[in-house]
Parts: C-alpha cells; sequence; structure tokens
C-alpha cells in the first residue's frame, strides 16, 4: 500500500468551519468546509474529512491524466463521478436524521398522528433524493443541514395543516435531530464505501476509472501536523503551539494566492481585518473589528432572516438598485428595526439592501485607512468576497479614495485563512526535519 503525507490548516469561523490540506510539496491537495457547531473537535474533523475528500478527487484527476485520459473527458467523469457521490452522501446523513428523528418520537411517545406526519416528511425527502441530485439540477447549498432543513420545514408545514398537528412541534423535532446528526463523525471507510457505489451508477465508466478509483481508495493517508487559526482558535482541541493568529494566516494566505498583494481585507461572518503585508506575506501592520458584529457577514445574516431570504440572496437584490438608501448604522443588534422602519417608510428593498452594503464596505474602508491604507496589490477575503454587491461597493469605494488598484478575489477566498494555516504547518515541518 502507498502512502501519502499531508499537512492541514483549520480555520474555525463564527459560521464556518474551514479546512485546507497540503502535500510534502506545499501545494493544495484539498479544500474542505462545513457549518460550525458547538462541538468544535467535530467541526474540525469534518471539515478536514471533506478537504480529505476533494484531495482524493483530485488524486483521482491525476490518476486518470497519467493513463492518457484526456482534459474534458477527465472532467467529465470526474463532475458525473463527485455528483453520484454526493448523492450517496447525502443518503447517508439523511439515513442518519431519519433514525434520530424516530428514536426522539419513541421516547417521547408521540401522538400516531404526529409520528404519521414526520415520517410522511421523512420518506418524501427520501424519495425526492434523485432529483436533488439529477444531472444540471441546482442546490441552493451543500450543507446538509441547509438542503435537508429547507425541505423538511416546507414539507412539515403542509403535513401540519393536513394532519392538524402543531408545526412548532415538528420544527422541534429537526431542531433537535440535526444538533445530533451534525455531530456524527463520517464512518472511516466513508470515501471507499461512496465512491463505489458512486462508480456502480455510472453506466458506461471507462474501465481507467475504476482503476483511478481503486488506486487512490488504497492510498494511505498519513496526517503530518496541523494548524489552527480563526475566530474560535482558542477552543480549538489542538495544543497552544498549533494555533496561530488568524490575522498572520489571513496575511500568508492571501499572499500564497496573490503574491502581489500588500493589502489584505478579509470581512468574515464575525470580525472585519484591514491587513498590510511585505513582500514575504509578513504582517506589517492591522486593525480588526472584533467587538461587534457590525459591518460583517453575521449582521447580513440577520438582515436575510429579516427578509425572508437565503444569504445567497442579498447581493443579487442589491444589485438592482437604482437609488440605494444612506444608512447610517450597521449596528447588528437593531439590524430588524431599522429595516422594518425604511420599507415602512416605501423604500424598496433593493435600494435598502444597496445601501446596506455600502455602510458595511464604508466601515472595512475606515479600518482600511487606520491600518495604512491601501497599497496595490490589494486582495479581498473570506464569506463576503463572494456577494457580488459587497465587492461592487468595494471597488467603487477604493477607486473613490485611491485610485486605480489591483483587487483580487479569488473564487476560493474563504479558505484564505486555513491556507495560511496550512502552510504554517508545513513550515513548522520542513523547518524540524532541515534541524
Amino acid at each position: 500500500m502507498t502512502s501519502l503525507r499531508y499537512f492541514v490548516g483549520i480555520d474555525l469561523g463564527s459560521t464556518t468551519t474551514k479546512s485546507v490540506v497540503l502535500d510534502e510539496e506545499g501545494r493544495i491537495l484539498g479544500r474542505g468546509i462545513t457549518n460550525s457547531r458547538s462541538n468544535y473537535e467535530v467541526a474540525c474533523e469534518v471539515a478536514s474529512g471533506e478537504a480529505l475528500i476533494d484531495a482524493r478527487f483530485g488524486l483521482i484527476e491525476r490518476d486518470l491524466k497519467g493513463r492518457g485520459v484526456g482534459e474534458e473527458e477527465c472532467g467529465r467523469l470526474l463532475k458525473a463521478l463527485e455528483l453520484r457521490f454526493r448523492e450517496k452522501q447525502y443518503r447517508a446523513q439523511l439515513d442518519n436524521l431519519c433514525v434520530t428523528i424516530r428514536k426522539i418520537l419513541d421516547e417521547r411517545k408521540e401522538d400516531p398522528a404526529v409520528v404519521l406526519a414526520a415520517d410522511t416528511v421523512l420518506s418524501t425527502m427520501n424519495e425526492e433524493v434523485s432529483e436533488l441530485y439529477a444531472e444540471g439540477s441546482s442546490r441552493k447549498s451543500d450543507f446538509f443541514r441547509d438542503l435537508a432543513g429547507s425541505r423538511y420545514l416546507s414539507l412539515a408545514e403542509s403535513e401540519a395543516r393536513g394532519r392538524g398537528v402543531p408545526y412548532d412541534l415538528l420544527v422541534g423535532l429537526y431542531d433537535k435531530a440535526i444538533l445530533e446528526v451534525e455531530n456524527m463523525p463520517a464512518a472511516e471507510d466513508a470515501f471507499a464505501a461512496h465512491a463505489s457505489a458512486a462508480l456502480a451508477d455510472l453506466e458506461g465508466a471507462p474501465e481507467a476509472l475504476g482503476d483511478a478509483i481503486a488506486a487512490v481508495r488504497e492510498l494511505e493517508m498519513i496526517e503530518g501536523g496541523s494548524v489552527g487559526t480563526g475566530y474560535g482558535r482558542q477552543t480549538l482541541p489542538f495544543p497552544k503551539e498549533s494555533i496561530r493568529s488568524e490575522i498572520l494566516c489571513h496575511g500568508l494566505g492571501a499572499h500564497a494566492m496573490f503574491p502581489g498583494t500588500r493589502t489584505v481585507l478579509d470581512i468574515g461572518g464575525q470580525d472585519t481585518k484591514a491587513i498590510q503585508v511585505d513582500e514575504n506575506g509578513i504582517v506589517t501592520s492591522f486593525q480588526m473589528n472584533d467587538r461587534c458584529a457590525a459591518g460583517c457577514g453575521r449582521y447580513l445574516g440577520y438582515i436575510a432572516d429579516e427578509m425572508n431570504l437565503g444569504l445567497h440572496e442579498l447581493g443579487p437584490l442589491a444589485c438592482e438598485s437604482n437609488r440605494p438608501v444612506k444608512i447610517n448604522s450597521t449596528c447588528t443588534v437593531f439590524a430588524g428595526a431599522e429595516l422594518r422602519e425604511r420599507l415602512s417608510l416605501g423604500e424598496k428593498r433593493e435600494d435598502i439592501l444597496a445601501g446596506l452594503h455600502r455602510a458595511i464596505i464604508l466601515r472595512a474602508m475606515s479600518l482600511l485607512a487606520r491600518s495604512g491604507g491601501i497599497e496595490d496589490e490589494f486582495t479581498f477575503t473570506g464569506g463576503v468576497a463572494k456577494n457580488e454587491a459587497a465587492v461592487n461597493a468595494l471597488r467603487e469605494l477604493v477607486r473613490e479614495n485611491y485610485g486605480d488598484k489591483t483587487i483580487n478575489i479569488s473564487p476560493d477566498s474563504i479558505y484564505t485563512g486555513a491556507l495560511g494555516a496550512a502552510l504554517f504547518c508545513w513550515r513548522d515541518h520542513r523547518r524540524t526535519r532541515a534541524a
């Protein structure tokens, strides 16, 4: 059996936990992400597990190309394989949810009407899995909690009306069960089992794909070390020497993604960081908003809840605005009240949202100014970097205040801190080995 040594970086944020895995050459093998949860050890385990799954898919791709499979065909095969793999993964988690909810029902000795309503919801969800993962289908999230929760709540509402049972009771069942399900670590052989089952579902799959899966399935992955960072880094189940400041990790991660980076802005779920780095990615100065969630992803989450929208829907809606409303406060505590007041005055939702996004970026610009301004190149990281309205507001304000600057935004920006942590881990290993 062959083996591969890897190094892990974990970024435990307030809303999501990210993981990046590097090989012995310091190259990215895989990335993983999951919801942050009360059990931080499990969150780290799940995120790292997802990164290792991603790494194995990358290794399958490498193996296929080594067997002479062309780029286009390789991409097609991997896309089909991963879709089937994710379906198997979802089904396994849904089975856990069904078992957990039924166990709760038995313990409570619930009314038969409630049991029947819950069973109908879960049976319908099971029947819909194939459609959810059909080729060409779209899913609003890749997180099980979001996918299953959205469908469960919709079906539960219908069942509650039809059978005359309390909707809140059905919702409470899901809320209790999902906490248990999320904290169930995946089986050690989950990748092998799901990959084999996924391959069996692919009609006409070439022999090379089966051989590549078999080779990667048997590969022994050996952890060479791990480093943690992020908003919740002090709660990570790591020794003290394996914890790094998120400022240092975001600076190094941004430099690794874009070597010309000199200024970094990270807007995460709970805080905002403005960072200056030198030509080696070493932090020279920074400013951080860490006492209040105003102007961060958590604030946008509150706004999304108030508007009954998904977080991913805020940016596109704000981009429809023709007359942004001027927002003077981005206080998370008063977010709902301010929003309702604006709506009662007849302001359009898209105009309010456009104003809110601009106000968030204005707060960030203040931090940037205090950290030393914006130098070329400027890199925007964190989950909010995926928000089109926030990016547009940032580009406009940077141009107004600093002129034309190169602004870097990676599709993988949310992994910047985890990448920096992984690089610190890899560098520590190399130094130890050299000594």
